[in-house]
């Protein structure tokens, strides 16, 4: 199967294409490209990481996950970021686990390689940093999102926030992985998702999701997509989904 050239070009990744030239020179000798198959663990919760990862075309979810096995998606991460904060940060290992949810392509670099480019204190540490507090406002809007909002509402913000991680408009997900992934009833999903088709502003059919009116729903999203996306923007300095 052939892979796309966005997956096989590490610029498709925000933080490696901010990089200034003497760190993209360093970054670049140590990464590997990996391709990332839908549903692949890249880490489990308390398990020491490996590697951090950098998607170009796939995007990873940060699920935390309870004693009984059930679990909620706390974040994701796409071609914005990286995976594997707690590397870089001194925690070693997170509570959380990081599972595909879209696969693609992806960059990753070894832990003593980012360990030590962290430790440069140089332009690279600053993105990662910056990086980690946008995922952290993410993380924190999740959770006010689930508690206080509908879960229509809900839907369309994880289906944004989805969007601005791919090129396209089509994303390939089942209702069930989406239920997982907020922690809800399937039946929910499916009366929230035939509801915005009839609205006209989705196609679903066997697994794929295509979005057809983007603007209308950003109007029927919570007020938690914008402000996940306007820390990203501003922190980041380039807009989700537009670095390509």
């Amino acid at each position: 199967m052939s892979v796309p050239p966005d997956a096989l070009n590490p610029h498709s990744n925000g933080l490696l294409a901010a990089l200034p030239d003497e760190e993209w020179a360093r970054w670049s000798a140590q990464l590997e490209f990996v391709p990332l198959q839908l549903g692949q663990v890249l880490y489990e919760s308390g398990r020491p990481q490996s590697h951090v990862y950098f998607p170009t075309t796939a995007i990873v979810s940060l699920l935390y996950v309870m004693e009984d096995g059930a679990s909620a998606e706390i974040a994701v991460v796409g071609c914005e970021g990286v995976v594997g904060v707690a590397l870089f940060m001194g925690g070693e290992t997170t509570p959380s686990r990081a599972v595909v949810q879209s696969a693609g392509g992806c960059f990753r670099l070894r832990a003593a390689v980012i360990k030590a480019e962290f430790n440069r204190y140089g332009v690279g540490m600053h993105l990662l940093l910056r990086y980690t507090q946008a995922l952290l406002t993410q993380m924190a809007q999740t959770a006010v999102c689930n508690r206080h909002h509908l879960l229509e509402q809900q839907l369309c913000r994880w289906l944004l926030l989805s969007l601005d991680r791919i090129a396209g408009d089509q994303l390939v997900m089942t209702q069930e992985l989406i239920a997982n992934m907020l922690g809800v009833r399937r039946e929910g999903v499916t009366e929230a998702a035939l509801k915005l088709q009839k609205l006209g502003l989705i196609d679903y059919a066997r697994g794929h999701i295509t979005v057809l009116d983007r603007a209308a729903l950003e109007q029927r999203s919570c007020e938690c997509y914008a402000v996940v996306k306007r820390e990203y923007d501003r922190l980041l300095k380039t807009p989700l989904g537009t670095h390509r």
